[in-house]
């Protein structure tokens, strides 16, 4: 993996050159969020933000999109979400949510929608800077190694890249004059200087190597019930997640028409109509059985399988649930600590009154 040195006033120029052929995302505000969207206006492209409102899988996988349409023939797969695309901006945390995701939709399973589109879409990492909310370095996802075609860590005046694929490496080609292609001693120390004062910067911190154990050894203890009575069963921690992957799908046909759709949309174990079957039956209709499910496969079962956890440390959930229902105050409650949070503070008649509701 080579690395090379871009100079700031030059990359605005390098992607609109390279997203001549290709739709460019990147995180820009929009009433007072910061989303990832198509780019047209380059000039408001956001640098520095910490974190998306949704993570990069939307770009990915969109919310909701066509599988294939059928007809009496026979039927045709529908791709057209998987067009050419850059992303950029994306942070390290997110590509190992990415990461997840393509262990999930391209090893066991193969998921053509999933691979067709990850196929088609350049990955341009940037560096970040961790707020209170950030928890990447407990889980070791604050640096990335590869998952990218281009990796671009902010110094004060330039930008340091990493080179992480061949496609990565034919981008540059297309600019060759925008790079330097040796870094300075200056550049490699002030290098070294960030990542240390970055690794020292992160205030929330988390232990998940016993993270396995906790939960098999308090899977029946009464704060899942105090969670389930306060969740609004809302599903906003798996929207926000980077590796939430569960979807449903839904065949639409009218019999005014000769042709019928199967579309595809994200879900939520969290939901209660996820485990609901033929005649109403619910295998998980108590909403703490839900959440147990959601911190069994996070923090449990997915290290079990791949070695480690599917948490990437972006500290969404930290800022999306309501009832502060995340994997901070989780892994807090799993380790018998004291926990300052809406579902723990609840009164129990107040949740009972909620939950007949």
């Amino acid at each position: 993996m080579k690395v090379i040195k871009l100079e700031k006033k030059k990359l605005i120029p390098f992607l609109q050159f390279i997203s001549q052929e290709r739709e460019l995302w990147a995180p820009v505000k929009k009433n007072d969020r910061i989303i990832y969207d198509l780019i047209e206006d380059f000039t408001c492209i956001d640098m520095n933000t910490t974190r998306t409102l949704l993570p990069p899988k939307k770009v990915i996988i969109p919310q909701q999109f066509n599988m294939f349409r059928v007809t009496g023939l026979g039927y045709e797969s529908d791709y057209s979400h998987a067009v050419k695309k850059i992303l950029f901006g994306i942070h390290p945390c997110d590509i190992h949510g990415l990461l997840i995701l393509d262990k999930l939709f391209m090893q066991d399973h193969p998921d053509p929608y999933y691979i067709e589109a990850r196929r088609n879409t350049l990955i341009l990492g940037l560096s970040c800077w961790p707020d209170e909310h950030c928890f990447a370095r407990s889980t070791n996802t604050h640096i990335i190694r590869e998952g990218f075609d281009l990796f671009f860590t902010d110094l004060e005046h330039s930008y340091l890249v990493w080179v992480g694929s061949s496609a990565g490496d034919d981008l540059i080609k297309l600019k060759p004059e925008f790079f330097e292609q040796k870094p300075t001693d200056q550049d490699i120390q002030d290098f070294t200087y960030m990542q240390i004062e970055r690794d020292t910067s992160y205030k929330t911190k988390i232990n998940f190597i016993s993270m396995p154990d906790l939960m098999e050894l308090k899977y029946n203890e009464t704060f899942w019930e105090k969670m389930g009575r306060a969740c609004l069963g809302c599903g906003s921690c798996s929207m926000v997640c980077p590796t939430c992957n569960c979807y449903n799908v839904i065949d639409r046909h009218l019999i005014s028409e000769e042709t019928g759709e199967r579309r595809r949309y994200w879900d939520s174990c969290t939901l209660c109509e996820y485990s609901e079957v033929a005649e109403g039956v619910n295998f998980r209709k108590n909403c703490a059985d839900r959440l147990r499910l959601w911190y069994t496969h996070k923090m449990q079962a997915f290290i079990s399988k791949y070695g480690k956890a599917s948490c990437v440390g972006c500290g969404r959930c930290l800022l999306t649930c309501p009832v502060d229902i995340n994997v901070l105050t989780v892994s807090k409650s799993l380790q018998g600590k004291d926990v300052y949070a809406y579902w723990n503070r609840l009164p129990r008649e107040a949740s009972d009154d909620k939950s007949s509701k």
